[in-house]
């Protein structure tokens, strides 16, 4: 791994408050995943299953996490099942975890390799009454192929289709969301290298430039800072692009006079950033420019305030489309009649503003985390209003992460990522 090590009591007090939510007599199981094929003998880059690394900091494919608080024998607990390794191994793919390697990383002591796997799962089982799915219940997931995770459970339905089954998700919503002081320094870790790359890039913008160009800035300076690169595809959108809003093909040229709006973030040890800056191809915002972009400043800073424990994440959207709504009429592009008419389910201020304001960051950039209840301190959020005007051939947003306090503001964990238009313009020119 590109990142330093990560002390394994994060993952021991991460299993501890997920075990404190299981029934009695229940284990639940946590499957890596796949490396997943391209052709031939080709494979993407393994990303690691965002819950098996949560519990046990195992970064590795073909690993089992496996905990059984009511094990008879204590040593199945906690289990860990790792690819065996060996010299072969180690030659063509490198370093795999070794049994001590894995007790290190994760503060797991039973490890086992992962042909044992189907022994001593039947041997646990003939203990348990329930046992815990991880299914992907995200808001926003929409997967279509099978993964590890699914043949598991599939397999283990029709091996043992006596256990009462549950589901992980609910507690991974809940613990998922309120962050460790260790998981906040990992993102201000992620945050200050996207800080880096994009205090690179405004000194590499002008026109004439290609999207693609900046993307490869970024990608440089994010890989010389031990990431492993973007924490998602990134969006580099010069002019009219910058109103598809999820513009990923980054292959047009930037022209003098546009705004480029840049949605990037880096990853660090799996944790995300996610970073919006809209900035001036030629370094100088026009008057019209500096005006919507100034009016997105002040909504996502109204909005920052109103992120404190206790806020409603349904109530807290309703109300920046409120601001939201005020800063349109301000610069005419709505009026108070189509205020007046407006569908109380589609407002008028969505036709510029047409997605949310915030959303839980973590491991993932969409991140797990309870939407119902009310907010607490330690959660993380996205702010993240902008303003498209196509007929204008402008789209700005502009976007933070921050950490819930136990009072007052929020911490901008950006703080130090140029926000204002004269800070823009100084380091541009």
């Amino acid at each position: 791994m590109k990142y330093h090590p990560i002390s394994n009591k994060l993952f021991i007090k991460n299993r501890i408050k997920f075990i404190k939510q299981m029934k009695s007599k229940s284990l639940a199981v946590f499957n890596s995943n796949d490396i997943y094929p391209v052709g031939a003998d080709s494979t993407l880059p393994f990303a690691q299953q965002r819950d098996i690394f949560y519990l046990s900091g195992a970064d590795q494919e073909e690993t089992i996490l496996l905990l059984f608080p009511d094990a008879l024998e204590e040593k199945h607990r906690e289990i860990l099942f790792v690819r065996e390794t060996n010299e072969h191994i180690a030659i063509w793919e490198g370093e795999k975890l070794t049994k001590d390697k894995a007790t290190e990383v994760s503060g797991i002591k039973t490890i086992y390799w992962l042909k044992d796997f189907q022994k001593i799962f039947h041997d646990v089982m003939t203990e348990a009454e329930t046992i815990y799915f991880n299914t992907n219940e995200h808001y926003r997931q929409a997967v279509e192929t099978q993964t590890r995770e699914d043949r598991f459970i599939k397999w283990c339905k029709e091996k043992y289709p006596a256990h009462k089954w549950e589901k992980s998700n609910p507690i991974l919503q809940k613990i998922r969301g309120v962050k460790e002081p260790e998981e906040i320094e990992l993102i201000q870790q992620a945050c200050n290298i996207t800080e880096k790359g994009f205090k690179r890039v405004l000194q590499f913008i002008k026109p004439g430039i290609w999207e693609y160009e900046i993307e490869a800035e970024y990608m440089h300076e994010f890989l010389r800072n031990r990431s492993k690169g973007f924490a998602y595809t990134p969006i580099i959108a010069s002019g009219n692009n910058a109103n598809v809003l999820h513009y990923i093909q980054n292959n047009q040229q930037c022209k003098d006079g546009d705004l480029l709006l840049m949605d990037v973030g880096a990853e660090y040890a799996n944790y995300s950033s996610d970073m919006t800056r809209t900035v001036p191809v030629n370094g100088k915002f026009t008057s019209r420019q500096k005006e919507v972009y100034n009016a997105v400043l002040r909504v996502k800073n109204e909005a920052t305030r109103m992120l404190v424990p206790g806020t409603l994440w349904k109530e807290y959207h309703i109300e920046v489309g409120k601001i939201m709504t005020s800063e349109l009429l301000g610069l005419g592009l709505l009026d108070k009649a189509d205020v007046q008419s407006e569908d109380p389910d589609w407002p008028a201020y969505k036709k510029y503003f047409m997605h949310g304001t915030s959303h839980h960051m973590g491991l993932d950039t969409h991140d797990y985390g309870e939407l119902k209840t009310p907010m607490e301190a330690n959660m993380v959020f996205t702010v993240e209003p902008g303003i498209y005007i196509p007929e204008e051939k402008m789209g700005v947003r502009i976007e933070d992460d921050v950490v819930i306090q136990e009072k007052g503001e929020p911490f901008n964990l950006m703080k130090n990522i140029p926000v204002e238009v004269d800070e823009i313009e100084d380091y541009m020119n």
